[in-house]
């Protein structure tokens, strides 16, 4: 490992794109979204026009000739060209006029197969990396919540994001039982449109979805609700109307994603042995992931599963955190969990 390597860690997120340096902590939080011209250039490719923030806000707001689109799908590679494309982007924006090539360690969901992990390490190689580690979010997301992976007792990590759900148990260091699913925040958004055109015959985008999710969404009903004006094209006649919308509406929208959510932290603790079980029941489930942010998800995890369920410090940060601390301890961490995936 050459001396003057820099080393950069990096959440690949469905939705979100974080990159940790050591020392410095997360340079960047951008969206993974990239606008591309559906023209073709000299070499046959489509022309990459904006990457991150500025693509986001081409989001909805295009012409024909230009797509705004993310690259990565239920967090793993969709289009491995642009994703490399992506991480270069970043890679160079987070290391400014640094001469050396990085080390890069990748966060990768907990269900990823070895081709996808490779296509990951590859993009990662392709963008500029000397070296490239790739490590499973759940992994990642404890070691940035704080918990000590390398003891001999059973933790349960629940990183729910914006493409995937990863649960897993964690003991000694290494993964005991998990699963991921691709249901997240994404699929959150998607269905509050679906609500909003079935009961108001409103027409909303992605954009104002998940700005309803955050300011009166809940995973459980609330008596005291939240309203807020929405914003959209009436089905009907096309025309701009605003409806207001209600807390417990929203509740209801999500009921089927929310409950494939609980169904998959139950899966792993029905696969999880009885001494492991025991300490989670003693230690509670952690939440981590811009997802788990959402009100009463805790309330809704204890009362579906019957294990309290905690809210990590600064959950969004958790696995970006992780990542940083890895490879700050690269040859601690090199021998576990590298070699345990």
């Amino acid at each position: 490992m050459s001396l003057f390597s820099p080393k950069i860690g990096i959440d690949l997120g469905t939705t979100n794109v974080l990159v940790f340096v050591p020392g410095k902590g997360v340079v960047i939080n951008e969206p993974s979204v990239v606008a591309v011209s559906k023209e073709r250039g000299k070499m046959g490719k489509n022309k990459i026009l904006a990457i991150g923030a500025e693509a986001k806000k081409m989001v909805g707001r295009t012409p024909d000739d230009i797509i705004a689109y993310r690259p990565m799908k239920d967090g793993v590679i969709a289009d491995y060209r642009v994703t490399e494309a992506m991480l270069r982007y970043f890679m160079r924006k987070a290391l400014r006029w640094n001469p050396f090539k990085p080390i890069v360690l990748v966060s990768v969901p907990a269900g990823v197969t070895s081709t996808e992990k490779r296509a990951v390490i590859e993009a990662a190689m392709k963008a500029g990396a000397k070296n490239a580690y790739v490590v499973k979010e759940p992994i990642l997301a404890a070691i940035g919540a704080g918990i000590p992976i390398h003891e001999p007792m059973g933790r349960m990590v629940a990183d729910i994001g914006g493409g995937t759900i990863d649960v897993a148990v964690i003991s000694l260091g290494g993964i005991v039982a998990s699963t991921s699913v691709k249901c997240a925040g994404n699929r959150l958004d998607r269905a509050i449109i679906d609500h909003v055109k079935k009961r108001h015959n409103l027409a909303i985008g992605d954009k104002t979805a998940e700005e309803v999710k955050i300011r009166i969404g809940s995973a459980v009903p609330m008596q005291e609700e939240l309203t807020m004006p929405v914003k959209g094209s009436d089905m009907v006649s096309g025309l701009p109307r605003t409806v207001d919308i209600a807390t417990n509406d929203i509740v209801q929208a999500m009921s089927r994603e929310l409950r494939e959510m609980t169904q998959a932290v139950r899966k792993v603790l029905q696969d999880t042995p009885p001494e492991l079980a025991a300490d989670i029941i003693d230690n509670g489930i952690i939440l981590t992931g811009g997802s788990s942010q959402l009100r009463q998800m805790s309330e809704l995890m204890y009362r579906r599963t019957g294990v309290i369920a905690k809210l990590a410090s600064d959950p969004y940060y958790c696995v970006a955190r992780g990542t940083g601390i890895a490879l700050k301890h690269l040859n601690t961490y090199q021998k576990s969990i590298l070699a345990k995936q």
